[in-house]
């Protein structure tokens, strides 16, 4: 034989209880919980009803716990601590990744395709350190970064080669047309502004691309981030150096055109770099997705 259950008010009753306990304002509770003032109002009429008990005081402009009510939200609260806390003992969390990326990488590259890995990796929680600052793994708590550089980087790290790196000249399609058409050699390159930044291409891109000259006098405006000199390009202020990969969706739509066919290989490349213990599941979801868009298959974490 099972005994009879014993009654229990509605969850639901409960539940607006505890909030109009907190607030002590039946709008308040209601905002919180998405419903109508008069749809709480009577949800504590019938939770009183229920419990043959008056659980608070209408005062003109507020109400008041009565004692019962004082003692029974002291217990009530507790309870819905419980249940919140056996909820979040068997609901995974979100498992977090800390990628750390160049402020240019995550603009110019990284955001463009977040929708892609939001809708492949809906149980991934990607956190994104966007800096020029080479981030420590361990006190920084960073899982994975993208760096500027040759390896190896350190001992202990997984590396992998996500892109060469192949500096090419754009500008926007109007400045050509308002100077005239392309520069064909250094002399016409000497009519357009050249827009500069830190890595300071320029006398190297001329001298392996262009053909010999002398160091370029007319770098009118230099820019910390490359990022800001593809953008002041693309708003037809100047000629800018760029990584190919940073502008391929710029020069598909029409915003930027490559002026030649060459290119200057960079120092330096940029590679996925993990410590080599954590390179496995999630952090190793993150890189091959990052390495998807260079081999074109992508994956995602199940």
């Amino acid at each position: 034989m099972y005994e009879k259950t014993k009654p229990v008010p509605s969850l639901n009753g409960l539940r607006m209880f505890e909030s109009v306990s907190r607030h002590l304002n039946f709008r308040l509770a209601a905002e919180e919980l998405g419903v109508t003032q008069s749809a709480v109002a009577q949800q504590i009429r019938k939770l009183e009803t229920e419990l043959g008990i008056k659980l608070f005081d209408r005062l003109s402009r507020s109400l008041q716990l009565t004692s019962e009510g004082r003692i029974y939200i002291a217990s009530i609260s507790r309870a819905f601590d419980i249940i919140t806390e056996a909820t979040l003992q068997i609901k995974p969390e979100p498992r977090r990744i800390t990628l750390s990326v160049t402020p240019t990488f995550a603009s110019k590259w990284l955001i463009p395709r977040l929708p892609d890995f939001l809708s492949r990796n809906p149980s991934l929680d990607l956190q994104i350190v966007a800096t020029e600052r080479i981030s420590n793994f361990h006190l920084d708590k960073v899982d994975l970064a993208i760096r500027y550089g040759r390896p190896p980087f350190g001992s202990g790290l997984h590396t992998e080669l996500l892109y060469q790196q192949d500096i090419i000249a754009v500008c926007s399609p109007s400045l050509l047309s308002k100077m005239g058409g392309r520069p064909k050699n250094a002399d016409d390159l000497k009519q357009f502004l050249l827009l500069g930044d830190t890595h300071n291409f320029w006398p190297e891109f001329i001298q392996s691309v262009i053909g010999p000259a002398s160091v370029p006098s007319n770098i009118g405006i230099k820019f910390n981030q490359t990022a800001h000199a593809i953008e002041a390009a693309i708003a037809g202020q100047g000629i800018a150096l760029t990584n190919s990969f940073f502008v391929e969706q710029d020069i598909k739509e029409g915003r930027l055109t490559r002026l030649y066919e060459g290119s200057l290989r960079g120092r330096s490349d940029f590679y996925i770099v993990a410590p080599r213990h954590r390179w496995d599941g999630p952090t190793r979801v993150v890189g091959e997705w990052l390495l998807s868009f260079k081999n074109g298959d992508i994956q995602h974490f199940e």
